[in-house]
C-alpha cells in the first residue's frame, strides 16, 4: 500500500477538547454570548500588538466588513496584490469597489511596493497588502506610499499568524489586520477570521454590522444593512485552546522548512522560499516553484509525487488570470507577468504542523527523486 502524506492536517488535542466540551456543557454555542468569544478576541489582538479584535466566520468575511467599517464602496479603487487566493479580491467586488491588481516581487512573491504609486488615481482609497504564504510584505515603503496619498492600509494576514516585520507582528501595521482560522491554517477554529485593529471607531462598525447591526434600544430597529458574520462561542473555544499553542506550531513550521531548505538547495530546478532580513516568516505552506528543465512540468511533477502518496497543492492563480474578471474588463492577463509564471510554475508541498521526521524524510526524498528524474 502506498504511503499518504497530505498537505496539511490540523494538530488537535485533549486542551482543544476540553475547551470546546466546556462551552458544550454551558450550551454557550451561539455567536452572541460565552466567554470565549471576548478571551479569544482580546488575547488574538494583543498577540498582534493590537488594542481590538473583532471575530468573523472566515478570513474572506474579516476583509469584507474591515472594508465596510472603514467606508471602502461604490466606485472607490483598491490596489491589492494579484498573486493570493482570491478570497482577498471578492470582498473588493462585494462593495462595489474596483480592484487594481499589483505584480509581486520575484523572490517573495509579495506585492511589489514600487509598482504601487504608479497605480495610484484619485479614486483610489485602500491598498491591501497580502501576507503571501507567511512572508511579511516589505511594510515600510507600503506605509509611506499610503501616508503621502491618504490611503488606509488593510492587511491580509490569513497565512501569517506571529508573522513579524521588523520585529512586528503583522495584522498590527497598517490600519487593519484580517485573519483566517480556516482548518489548515497555523491555528483554527475550523471556519474562521479576526480583524485586528487599534481603530476604535472601526472595530465598533465591524462589531456593529457582523450582527446584522441590531438597534441598541430597539433590537430589531436595525442601525444599518448588517451581515451575520459571527463566530461562534463554540469555534472560539477551540481557537482559545489553539491559540495557547501558536508559538509551538510557529517553530514546528520552522523545523520543517528548515529541513526542507537543507534537502533540497542542491536543486537547480527549484526554486526555494526567501527570508528577508526584515522578516519572521512562519511557513504557512512550503510553496516552491520549478525552474529550469522542470519550468513546464508541474503537472507531470505533482503526478509522479501523487503516485508516491505526497499530496501536493498548486499555488494560487492571480486576479489578472482569472476569467471572471477579465470577462467583466476589470483586468488583462498580461498585467502582472511575474505573477503569470510563479502560477503556472508554483506549488506547495506537505506543511503541516504535525508531520513527523519520518514523513518530512520521505516527502524530500520522493521530491529530489522526481526532479532528479525529469
Amino acid at each position: 500500500m502506498t504511503r499518504q502524506v497530505s498537505v496539511s492536517q490540523p494538530v488537535l488535542g485533549a486542551q482543544e477538547a476540553a475547551c470546546v466540551n466546556d462551552a458544550l456543557a454551558k450550551g454557550a454555542i451561539s455567536g452572541f454570548f460565552g466567554e470565549y468569544l471576548p478571551m479569544f478576541e482580546h488575547e488574538f489582538a494583543q498577540y498582534c500588538e493590537c488594542e481590538f479584535g473583532v471575530a468573523t466566520t472566515s478570513g474572506t468575511t474579516a476583509i469584507h466588513l474591515a472594508l465596510a467599517a472603514l467606508g471602502i464602496g461604490e466606485g472607490d479603487e483598491v490596489l491589492v496584490s494579484t498573486l493570493t487566493n482570491m478570497a482577498t479580491f471578492f470582498p473588493v467586488i462585494y462593495q462595489g469597489a474596483i480592484p487594481v491588481p499589483i505584480d509581486i516581487e520575484p523572490d517573495t512573491l509579495n506585492l511589489d511596493p514600487g509598482l504601487l504609486e504608479a497605480r495610484i488615481t484619485k479614486r483610489t482609497k485602500a491598498i491591501i497588502v497580502v501576507h503571501l504564504f507567511g512572508h511579511p510584505v516589505d511594510m515600510d515603503p507600503v506605509m509611506a506610499v499610503a501616508r503621502k496619498h491618504g490611503l488606509l492600509v488593510i492587511e491580509d494576514a490569513a497565512e501569517a499568524h506571529g508573522a513579524t516585520y521588523k520585529g512586528r507582528k503583522v495584522g498590527g501595521i497598517g490600519d487593519v489586520g484580517c485573519f483566517s482560522f480556516y482548518a489548515n491554517k497555523l491555528i483554527t477554529t475550523g471556519e474562521g477570521g479576526m480583524i485586528t485593529t487599534n481603530n476604535r471607531a472601526c472595530a465598533d462598525k465591524a462589531r456593529n454590522l457582523r450582527g446584522l447591526a441590531f438597534g441598541d434600544k430597539m433590537k430589531f430597529m436595525h442601525q444599518a444593512i448588517g451581515y451575520n458574520y459571527r463566530m461562534t462561542n463554540l469555534q472560539a473555544a477551540l481557537g482559545h485552546a489553539q491559540f495557547g499553542r501558536i508559538e509551538e506550531f510557529i517553530a514546528a513550521k520552522k523545523r520543517l522548512a528548515d529541513y526542507y531548505g537543507r534537502r533540497f538547495s542542491e536543486l537547480d530546478t527549484l526554486r526555494l522560499p526567501v527570508v528577508k532580513s526584515y522578516a519572521r516568516h512562519v511557513y504557512w505552506m512550503y510553496h516552491v516553484v520549478l525552474q529550469g528543465k522542470a519550468a513546464d512540468r508541474r503537472v507531470d511533477v505533482m503526478d509522479r509525487l501523487q503516485q508516491r502518496g505526497i499530496e501536493t497543492r498548486e499555488g494560487f492563480i492571480p486576479f489578472n488570470m482569472q476569467r471572471i474578471f477579465i470577462d467583466r474588463g476589470l483586468t488583462r492577463e498580461d498585467e502582472c507577468p511575474l505573477a503569470n509564471e510563479v502560477a503556472l510554475r508554483g506549488f506547495y508541498i506537505p506543511s503541516g504542523t504535525g508531520l513527523t521526521g519520518d514523513e518530512l524524510e520521505y516527502v524530500a526524498d520522493g521530491v529530489i527523486s522526481v526532479l532528479q528524474s525529469l
